[in-house]
């Protein structure tokens, strides 16, 4: 029974880390006052780089750094549309996700139909890069141990990037800044706070952090190109709610991704609950496989219509957040 449930909570948190970089890139950005409904499409462009920089160098750190880098050019053409020359950024990050999406299902159908073939993660190298690590001592404690201890490096740093950017924006300087420019641009404006060069660089770091989690999808499918489905799968679009659902909070962010994840993974463990425990969970049985595919969808509505219903004191939403920035108007 134990074994059941470490199986699941391990994989609560492998299928949670996408969301939890998808969620802390976007803090990042709405931080600054921009709003990047580009998430989805962003994620998909440092999916696919990475993964295929990944295979050809058979280096893990290679397709990391590329996947960020592929990701942060993406964020500079939302911030170049949407802070240089004041485009919508609804429309801008609508925009972002549909070309992304597209160039992951055109790079994939490219390289699906060469010669060559797609670069799978048959590699043995890549995959021992990518393999679980046991961190001595804690990965020992009972039950505990193998569900938190005991995962592939990208689990560790995305958790490490929440950690280190909930402190960023808390406690150093530049990231007061930055929040200050997310409340008001004007107002830091006149402190002589470079709002424009704030905003390119949050928006660039952020939007590559997503990309990490882009590639990490890749990675942990194994590399599978299915035509008709993207390896984010709407990921991108649960982590634009789970950044309301964690007060745009990187630390409360962590939670909010397991949680979601949670659901997700229901739909893999529903059987095996059932059988393993039929008195108490023999009805998920009943319960049709598709709403499992559907509840993290939502649980994301019911997260967006609730925190519609939060008191504006309580939020840690930006207020400038959404609203281009004109200097004229100071």
């Amino acid at each position: 029974m134990l074994d059941v449930i470490t199986l699941f909570l391990c994989s609560v948190i492998v299928y949670s880390i996408p969301l939890l970089y998808g969620t802390v890139g976007e803090i990042m950005t709405e931080k600054s006052g921009s709003l990047n409904l580009g998430v989805e499409g962003t994620m998909a462009i440092g999916a696919v780089a990475g993964y295929v920089a990944a295979c050809r160098t058979d280096s893990l750190l290679v397709g990391v750094l590329v996947a960020f880098a592929a990701s942060a050019v993406v964020g500079a053409v939302f911030a170049f549309l949407t802070v240089t020359l004041q485009a919508n950024q609804n429309v801008t990050g609508l925009t972002i996700t549909t070309f992304g999406v597209a160039f992951y299902y055109f790079l994939g159908n490219g390289l699906s139909n060469s010669p060559e073939g797609w670069p799978m993660l048959g590699n043995t190298t890549l995959a021992a890069q990518f393999a679980d690590i046991r961190i001595p001592l804690l990965s020992d404690i009972p039950f505990i141990g193998p569900v938190l201890f005991t995962h592939n490096v990208l689990v560790y740093l995305a958790v490490v990037i929440a950690v280190v950017m909930w402190l960023y924006f808390a406690k150093t300087i530049p990231g007061l800044k930055l929040r200050s420019i997310g409340e008001n641009p004007g107002a830091a404006d006149s402190l002589g706070i470079n709002v424009t060069l704030y905003k390119y660089i949050h928006i660039m770091i952020g939007s590559g952090i997503m990309g990490i989690g882009g590639i990490y999808m890749g990675l942990n499918m194994g590399g599978t190109f299915e035509g008709s489905n993207c390896w984010i799968n709407g990921y991108g679009w649960i982590a634009i709610a789970l950044v309301i659902f964690a007060n745009w909070s990187p630390a409360r962010a962590i939670l909010g991704t397991f949680v979601f994840g949670l659901f997700n993974t229901l739909r893999v463990y529903n059987v095996a609950f059932a059988t393993e425990f039929p008195a108490v969970f023999g009805w998920l049985n009943k319960i049709p496989a598709h709403f499992f595919s559907a509840l993290p969808f939502i649980i994301t509505l019911i997260v967006l219509v609730l925190s519609s219903m939060r008191k504006k004191s309580s939020s840690g939403e930006p207020a400038a957040i959404g609203r281009n920035y004109y200097r004229e108007d100071r």
